[in-house]
């Protein structure tokens, strides 16, 4: 046996996740399964390996640059899957006849990409992903608004942005620019602008897109414009008069716009932002970004769009899709900066003391009846002081201690402590669980 130790220690760029933060991102995916189900979006998987072929290409070179790319065995030319969405177009065009169209599905997924970390930010993270392929109706493009939006809401935030913007306005804008050959490049600089200001951009447009700077003033003006949705929209008709793809844009935002006020989503929680411009080269018409007021520097938590051509690459069935993602990691950490996320590292709620082992299958008598109740509850597993067990019951988070000695097995009861208020009461052995369920019902 060697004397030496290996160090135990983590890749940069990924992370561990104990017990609390784990039950954390669980919640979250549950909660996205129950939206995403309630709109009928049905789940899929697809494998973490894809031909380099398949995923290169389709985000940007920028996307190509971090992708985990190696040779399976000295045969195969494999890369782990960036995203989710480049995936499903290859599943859509590869089992379009047994999914049929228009196919609603949902996938809770880890992509790898080798970025830079940074805050929120991890090479290895997952995504919970939903989309409609098979329409180009803007209705599954106002659906998904209406998803993300209430994904957020039942999350538990009250205070966000959904930005929304159309990919036709800034090509139509750059139709009349002169700059459509370059609008790959010149978007992918606008999508910067958030990071690295305006100065900048203007540099990589002129240096990178080759524009020149009269061309990257308007771009950066028009990126500019503010106010409520509708006052910029007509402000984007007027420069934009005459040119086809940038007015259906702004029909199409209109309507969505006008849509989410008849649904009843909140103004103040859906903006028009005409500078998102999504740095993925697949998308082609409406785009999301969504950021949390308390914290907008941690970026966006859920973003997606409309990429109409997409899985033409794999097959030459029409197959326009729209969806979107949420970031899982980058939103937990964004909880876990605002002390959202709780100190309980522990999916029970009841905490049985083993208090004497003699009486070993009583305790475990006690658990399954709870457990058979729909309480979730532990049995310490073995005899320890009493002091000890209720720190760890404390540490864990539990909500509910029981405790049962010989003299509480004599008379029929349990102590049943709420460790929450701590306060105890002694309950009859047949009023436990309707004990316990009100102590939880107040929590």
């Amino acid at each position: 046996m060697s004397d030496s130790l290996i160090k135990p220690q983590t890749l940069k760029g990924f992370r561990d996740y104990l017990p609390g933060a784990a039950l954390a991102r669980e919640k979250l995916t549950e909660i996205a399964r129950e939206v995403y189900r309630s709109y009928g979006f049905s789940p899929i998987d697809t494998p973490a390996l894809e031909y380099s072929q398949i995923l290169l290409g389709k985000g940007g070179d920028e996307s190509d640059k971090q992708l985990f790319r190696f040779t399976d065995q000295g045969e195969r030319d494999v890369a782990m899957r960036f995203d989710l969405t480049v995936p499903f177009a290859r599943f859509a065009a590869q089992h379009l006849n047994d999914i049929g169209t228009p196919f609603k599905r949902y996938h809770i997924g880890t992509v790898w990409r080798a970025e830079k970390p940074q805050r929120g930010r991890y090479r290895e993270f997952m995504q919970c992903d939903f989309d409609t392929i098979g329409t180009d109706s803007n209705a599954s493009d106002i659906e998904t608004l209406l998803v993300i939006h209430d994904l957020m809401e039942r999350i538990g935030f009250t205070a966000f942005t959904i930005r929304v913007n159309h990919r036709k306005l800034l090509n139509g804008l750059l139709e009349s620019l002169g700059l459509a050959d370059k609008s790959a490049a010149v978007l992918r600089a606008l999508d910067k602008l958030p990071k690295i200001g305006a100065d900048a951009v203007t540099s990589e447009l002129t240096a990178a897109a080759g524009t020149s700077s009269e061309q990257a003033e308007k771009v950066l003006a028009f990126a500019g414009l503010t106010g409520a949705p509708e006052q910029i929209l007509t402000d984007v008709e007027k420069q934009l008069a005459g040119n086809e793809t940038g007015l259906d844009g702004v029909a199409r935002l209109r309507e969505l716009f006008d849509c989410a006020a008849q649904a009843g989503l909140p103004s103040e929680r859906i903006a028009l932002d005409v500078s998102i411009a999504r740095g993925l080269d697949y998308y082609t018409g409406t785009i999301y970004e969504t950021f949390l007021n308390d914290l907008p520097q941690i970026g966006s938590v859920c973003s997606g769009g409309r990429y109409d051509n997409l899985a033409g690459l794999f097959t030459r069935q029409p197959l326009p899709g729209v969806g979107a993602s949420l970031g899982l990691d980058r939103l937990l950490a964004a909880m876990e900066e605002l002390g959202l996320t709780g100190d309980v590292s522990t999916p029970a709620e009841v905490l049985i003391v083993f208090f004497d082992a003699n009486h070993t299958g009583r305790y475990m008598r006690l658990g399954r009846l709870l457990r058979q109740s729909g309480i979730a509850a532990e049995v310490f597993p073995q005899a320890k002081a009493l002091k000890k067990q209720l720190q760890y019951a404390d540490r864990k988070g539990f909500r509910v201690a029981l405790i049962a000695g010989d003299r509480e097995f004599a008379d029929g009861v349990w102590q049943v402590k709420d460790l929450q208020q701590q306060e105890q009461q002694t309950v009859a052995d047949d009023g436990i669980v309707e004990a316990v369920r009100g102590i939880l019902a107040s929590a």
